[in-house]
This record gives C-alpha cells, structure tokens and sequence, in this order.
C-alpha cells in the first residue's frame, strides 16, 4: 500500500521548485532521483540549495546518541525544516516523536504518520483545537501533548474541546517563562494558578512541566541552570501536591540547539518522583547545523567527546557580474538565503572548468533581493560564470524558502530531494 511518503516521490517536478533542471519538468520526484545527476553537470540552474546527505545523517545519528546516551527522549523540533522525509528518519533513529510549534505543522505531521506530537504552544483558536479532537478520536494510539500558559487559555481550550465532543483529554504540560522572555508563566504561583484551571476541566489533562531556555535574554551556563532548576523544582512540586493523577507519566521538557548539554546534566538530577518521567530533548536546528550563530554555540563545542555536527546546508551560486575590481555579485540574495543572524559565508569557488578552490579572503558583503555582493582581493574576487558555494546560518530561516531541496553525495551526486511543508 502507497504511503504518504511514496506520494512525495510521485510527485511532478515543474516550476514551483527552483533551481531543479529545467529539462526534468515533467517528470516524478522519485524518476529524477533515480537518475542521480551531477549536481554541476546535470542541468541544474542556480541558485540551488543543497543538503550534503553525510552530514545530514551523521548530525541525526549524533544528537541521537546523544539523547540516548543521557536518558532523555527526543522530539526534534520539527519547525526546523518541516520535512516529513526528515522526520521519518529521526522516528527511525530512536525519536519518541516531532515537536511543531503551530497547529498547521501538526497538521503536516499527522498527514505523514507521525504518532506523537509535541505542540509546543498554547492553543487557543477552535478550529485547531476541534480537529485535535477528531485526531484524537479517530486514533487511539495518537498522542499530542501541547503548552498551556494561562487560566484564559485554558478555559478556551476546555470550551472548544467540549464544543468538539473530545472523546479523551488532551494533555497539557505548564510553560515556565521568564521576565522580558516570550510565553509561559513568570512565576510559580502563576504556574500554581494554571495547573488548577487544567484540573478543574474534563477535557485537559496536566502532563507535565515545559519550556524554552533559549529565551532566556542574554542566556548563559549559568542562567540558563537556574531557569532548569526552577523548571525541575515545579516538577518536584506539582507531583508532591498530586497534580499529575491520571497521567501515565511526567513529562518534563526543555532543550534547543544550544544549551542540550545543560539541560541533560538539570534532567539527570530530577530526583524520584510518583510516576516515570519523560525527560524530553526538543532540538531541531542540529539537522543542518550552520555555517554562522549554531556553529558558535553547539554544546558538541564545550564537551567535545560527546558528539560533533557538521554544517549540512550548501547554496550553489554563480557570478553574474564583475562591475567593478574586488566585487562580483553572485545570483542569490535574500530570496534564497538567511541573513537575520548573520551573512552567509563563501565557502568553496568552482570555476567553469571544474577546477576549485576555498573561499579564504572572499566574503559576502551585503545582500540584495536576487544578489550577494562577493569581496575580495582584485585577483581573488571569482569571474562571470564561476560557481560560488555560500555557507549559511540559522537553518530555520533556509528551509521555508526552498520547497524541495536536493540531497548531495560527496562526489556531487544528487541522490534525493527533500520536500518541505512551509
């Protein structure tokens, strides 16, 4: 029987993916594949994004291990790259399930099979929450568990699961913020208030304790711990007051891309408590790693025994212009690229006869819509037809602005083509 996923490879290559070879318009995803063109020599046109199949891999395997080796379960966020194909290999590794952060990614989620979701928001709007409920009644083995941050929310929530008929409750876990950080609660009597609004309903069911370090402002080793101990002592309290009775176990969440290694060392010390605890990593932008801010910042830097990443993400180029000594503009700009946390960097210089280079004392200047300024030494800058490889930084901002994106073989095959739901 056909999958979703086997949909994908069916589906027609024509203009709505750019940088594909024009002359595959026509045909199936998966015929293209089976091809295995040259990324340089196979028709396609620039600029193109490219995911390195071994790095992709080999960062999946890594944070993985990772999870696996500490104790925690992971839930990659999948707001990274919404990429069903992507998710599937993560749920194939060891993942206890996906995290989204909007009822639609969930909705993409679930259109591929994916089991168990991590809504890492409050959810208030009817809509979403009356087809929660259809999933959660025309599945048994279906699981979300979503954020809850406020009595107001909650009391929305219970008024349209009711309206909907939810057959079963939806679990919730409390979001702990922080001041001049973004949602969840300030305080634990605010967390107190919130987890006694979700008892009082017959449609939510409190599960745990949750949040997101990584907007702690100005975070650090040491702030980033105190939030975590803050985190693990509502767990702690929460289940000595028996708040949790009904849940099958505690979940207790936290862990972007930055601090995972924080967060493990805060799990591991989360004392006994009633039930077994789900001690659930929620990393995403691992899967592509960067070029730029994530590169700075893995935890695989400052405990380098445990793992490494590798950045994934290639965006092939070509100059189009020399208009004056020491610049050359290549054919992508903010189109094609992130650029809110920093410029992409020129990693590699492919000339017209296959000759390359490094992109040492090249570097991009600035950005346009359709066009990256290229600066270097006169007799460095590269020329007009030269292929420029652009490094680029924060994966979440890549992904959305390349629908299908070609996976590249070291020697420069394309093997396969990942398709993202933005």
């Amino acid at each position: 029987m056909a999958t979703p996923l086997d949909a994908l490879a069916a589906e027609i290559v024509d203009h709505r993916f750019k940088g594909l070879p024009p002359d595959a318009a026509g045909r199936a995803v998966g015929v293209l594949a089976a091809e295995r063109r040259a990324l340089w020599t196979g028709g396609f046109t620039t600029p193109v994004l490219t995911l390195a199949a071994e790095a992709l891999e080999h960062n999946m395997a890594a944070v993985q291990d990772f999870a696996d080796r500490h104790g925690l379960a992971l839930a990659p966020h999948g707001k990274t790259t919404m990429a069903p194909q992507l998710f599937h290999r993560q749920l194939d590794l060891g993942a206890w399930g996906i995290t989204v952060a909007v009822p639609h990614q969930a909705r993409v989620a679930r259109a591929f099979g994916v089991e168990r979701i991590f809504l890492a928001n409050e959810v208030v709007d009817a809509p979403a929450l009356a087809w929660l409920a259809g999933e959660l009644a025309a599945d048994p083995a279906f699981r979300c568990v979503t954020y809850v941050d406020s009595v107001a929310g909650v009391a929305l929530m219970d008024e349209a699961l009711r309206a909907a008929g939810a057959p079963r409750p939806l679990e919730v876990v409390v979001e702990l913020g922080v001041p001049g950080g973004r949602s969840g609660v300030r305080d634990e009597a605010g967390a107190a208030a919130v987890a006694d609004a979700v008892a009082g309903t017959g449609t939510l069911r409190l599960a745990g304790v949750a949040g997101y370090e990584g907007e702690i402002p100005g975070a650090d080793a040491a702030s980033v711990r105190a939030w975590l101990a803050r985190l693990t002592g509502l767990a702690v309290a929460f289940d000595r007051a028996g708040r949790f009775a009904g849940a099958s176990e505690i979940v207790v969440s936290a862990g972007g891309s930055a601090w995972f290694d924080v967060v493990a060392e805060a799990f591991r010390a989360l004392p006994e408590l009633s039930l077994p605890v789900c001690r659930l990593l929620r990393s995403g932008a691992y899967v592509s790693h960067d070029h730029g801010r994530y590169r700075g910042v893995t935890p695989f830097n400052r405990v380098p025994d445990e793992g490494s990443l590798r950045p994934a993400f290639r965006l092939w180029t070509q100059v189009v212009s020399r208009p004056e000594p020491g610049l050359a503009l290549v054919n992508a700009g903010k189109r094609d690229v992130s650029y809110d946390l920093g410029a992409p960097e020129v990693v590699e210089v492919r000339d017209r006869a296959g000759r390359v280079r490094g992109g040492g004392g090249l570097a991009v200047a600035r950005l346009a819509d359709q066009h990256a300024f290229v600066t270097g030494a006169a007799d460095e800058v590269p020329a007009v037809g030269d292929w420029v490889s652009l490094g680029l930084s924060h994966p979440c901002t890549v992904f959305e602005k390349w629908p299908l994106i070609p996976r590249v073989a070291g020697d420069g095959t394309v093997t396969d083509y990942i398709r993202t739901f933005f």
